[in-house]
């Protein structure tokens, strides 16, 4: 969840999950720009195969795995021979002998891991189609069952943490399905995989060293620490280094144990996490807004703000024409640019988005969060026949835009202030509404 960095792009993941006898539902996990270390833990790569966060992965474990596979045996030659080395670095860390031991007695160079490292390719669905999963009626009927069962539970943990029951419900249901898919895979054995591998093996390592002090803690066993395929854990998903900052003991067991069948210390442990990330209970994530005919789209951007009553007064209202309450400053968020629903969004915004960082995972929570309270569904239609942008067309975009005289201010792929503004300038040249918002329509337009 936090601690780390990850590359910027927006994907999303299309999952089956669910809960109980009711209807099955999909997952979708968006990943977008780490904005800062608290961040870009998450972003790239922590979720189990069947979570909602928007990273686009492989199909699960439990899906797949109907071959036995072949060991390798070279391979895991060298990861035991890693592991010789690694084992003095995590005793200088202050991991006991014993412990240490104990945890890589059983410990398999897994390549299905290292398969599903590489390929984490970008996933380009709209993102009115990933929030029609975020709060399908599937999803929404399987969260007030949660709500129901853990009830009192929750409550608690609201008064305790301040943060509304629905929001901590929502990670919950977007992480895991509400605590049906977890992840099986034996994350001492995928960190390890991952560290020895060496592509990110700095950040793999730190993981496994934090994952070796869960253990000595004695929070759970070496057994019992199973999680995705890259060593996210438990009901809501925390990376070891997130569990030790983060993570609580809220029934008082004596063990901060995110794995039980029993959610209320992962769930506890959320409140803490978005509690510490500013959130503020009686705020809104955001609201659905109308914008006004001739508004100033270069208005919507998240660094200019204003109170809610000071946007009426530009005609910004709520979806019944009425200003939208003071609950503190707000900037205008348009996710699909003008064509699609836009909002008022406020600073419990960003404690979802220290969560995870994608635009699309924060609507998407906080969205689910409104409609598990009885909110209406999310009223203006989205664009159809249109999508993200991939890496690849982003970087040609800034191409095109800057070989059209509108300079972007490099080539990165990243869509900053001065792609925005470049985008905005060219839409205006040509008749287009300058919302800067880079579709695939405006790239074929470009083209």
């Amino acid at each position: 969840m936090f601690r780390c960095s990850a590359p910027a792009l927006l994907s999303l993941i299309l999952m089956t999950s669910g809960a109980g006898a009711n209807p099955v539902d999909s997952s979708v996990r968006p990943v977008s720009r780490p904005s800062d270390p608290l961040v870009a833990q998450i972003v790239q790569l922590v979720a189990p195969a069947s979570s909602i966060r928007p990273i686009m992965r492989p199909e699960s474990r439990s899906v797949t795995a109907t071959v036995t596979p072949v060991v390798d045996t070279a391979s895991q030659s060298k990861l035991m021979r890693w592991v010789a080395g690694f084992r003095g670095r995590a005793l200088g860390a202050g991991i006991k002998p014993s412990v240490f031991d104990a945890a890589f007695r059983n410990v398999r160079y897994d390549p299905d891991v290292i398969r599903r490292d590489r390929n984490q390719s970008e996933f380009t669905k709209s993102i009115g189609d990933y929030l029609a999963s975020a709060a399908s009626d599937s999803r929404v009927e399987n969260g007030k069952a949660a709500l129901r069962e853990h009830g009192r539970a929750l409550e608690a943990i609201e008064a305790r943490y301040g943060v509304e029951k629905e929001v901590v419900a929502a990670v919950w249901g977007m992480e895991s399905a509400y605590g049906t898919r977890r992840g099986e895979d034996p994350v001492i054995s995928s960190l390890a995989t991952l560290a020895f591998d060496g592509r990110r093996g700095k950040f793999f390592e730190q993981q496994l060293i934090a994952a070796l002090e869960i253990l000595q803690s004695n929070d759970t066993t070496p057994e019992s620490m199973t999680g995705s395929w890259a060593g996210a854990m438990g009901h809501t998903q925390f990376i070891p280094t997130s569990y030790l900052a983060l993570a609580v003991d809220f029934t008082g067991d004596g063990k901060r144990d995110i794995w039980s069948d029993d959610p209320t210390d992962a769930l506890a442990s959320t409140a803490n996490y978005l509690a510490k990330s500013g959130w503020k209970k009686g705020q809104p994530w955001g609201v659905e807004v109308r914008i006004p005919r001739g508004f100033d789209y270069s208005q919507a951007r998240r660094d200019l703000t204003k109170m809610p009553s000071e946007w009426a007064r530009l005609g910004v209202t709520d979806m019944t024409g009425n200003a939208v309450r003071d609950f503190g400053q707000a900037s205008v968020m348009l996710p699909a640019g003008a064509q699609g629903a836009a909002f008022l969004i406020f600073s419990n915004f960003k404690a979802i988005e220290r969560y995870n960082a994608a635009d699309a995972y924060v609507i998407g929570v906080g969205h689910l969060s409104d409609r598990l309270r009885g909110g209406a569904p999310i009223q203006a239609a989205w664009p159809t026949g249109d999508r993200t942008l991939k890496y690849a067309e982003r970087k040609e975009m800034q191409q095109r835009l800057t070989a059209a005289g509108f300079n972007t201010g490099g080539v990165d792929g990243r869509v900053g202030p001065k792609t925005k503004a470049a985008m905005q300038a060219y839409q205006k040249s040509v008749g287009m509404i300058p919302d800067g918002y880079a579709s695939l329509s405006l790239l074929n337009r470009l083209r």
